[in-house]
């Protein structure tokens, strides 16, 4: 494993790509694709120059031509070998530390600035409950997330009996649902829309059928929502008070 310091001087470096998960594992994507392409390139095209070089040309007398189990002579001594080890080497090592430390940029952001949402899982459905400060706010909703569009999203995810996975493949967000734990993970939504977010995990007959819509709205669109349903929660509240009251 790549030592935190290194991985910190990786992310500090300004070389990690920044910005919403779809952004980051795109980046991530590219840069393999990139690389797998190059590497690819010049190894098939190193291989087709030696067939074409060393491929028989006729008129190349019997005395001179290698024999079978001999030893080829004129190979450098293996430097040739240790070039390409050595430079893969590097490539490999660099590639490992800057995937490292996007990762720790990624998986960092939970906690920032945003909407905090709990997500708890149950057979066979998902409870969203808005938080403020880390205490329930009353706006709670079932199998349906509104959030507003170029916000971060801060999931606080569990479960209420066996466990689950809850992952958004679009937004690139995934985690467990574990029941008496929390795991943490975040997403960020850069365009309104409708996605859907699945169970990951074979939690019963139902499992197929455990899905929720996430509802990306604009700011304004989604916090007049928000205020309507907090207002409601209120309303219900206070009537609960009354009632028990009286």
């Amino acid at each position: 494993m790549i030592p935190d310091s290194t991985a910190a001087s990786v992310l500090q470096s300004g070389l990690v790509p920044q910005g919403t998960r779809v952004q980051v594992f795109s980046e991530i994507y590219w840069v393999f694709l990139g690389l797998g392409t190059l590497v690819g390139a010049v190894v098939i095209g190193y291989m087709l120059y030696n067939a074409y070089k060393y491929s028989y040309q006729g008129g190349v007398d019997e005395e001179d031509r290698p024999k079978l189990g001999e030893v080829p002579t004129g190979g450098g001594k293996g430097k040739k070998l240790f070039l390409s080890l050595g430079l893969s080497a590097i490539i490999v090592i660099s590639l490992i530390a800057w995937t490292y430390g996007t990762l720790l940029f990624v998986e960092g952001q939970t906690g920032e600035q945003g909407v905090d949402v709990e997500v708890e899982g149950y057979q066979f459905g998902w409870n969203f409950n808005y938080l403020d400060d880390g205490e329930y706010t009353g706006v709670n909703t079932t199998n349906t997330l509104r959030v507003p569009v170029d916000t971060q999203v801060n999931l606080y995810v569990t479960s209420a009996d066996v466990f689950h996975n809850f992952g958004i493949p679009e937004l690139r967000v995934k985690t467990d649902a574990i029941p008496g734990e929390t795991t943490e993970t975040w997403f960020e939504a850069s365009s309104t829309g409708n996605y859907t977010a699945h169970c990951y995990e074979l939690c019963g007959q139902g499992h197929s059928y455990m899905d929720a819509e996430i509802i990306v709205m604009e700011e304004e669109e989604y916090q007049d929502w928000y205020d309507s349903q907090n207002a409601s929660a209120n309303n219900e509240s206070a009537a609960s008070v009354a009632a028990a009251g009286v």
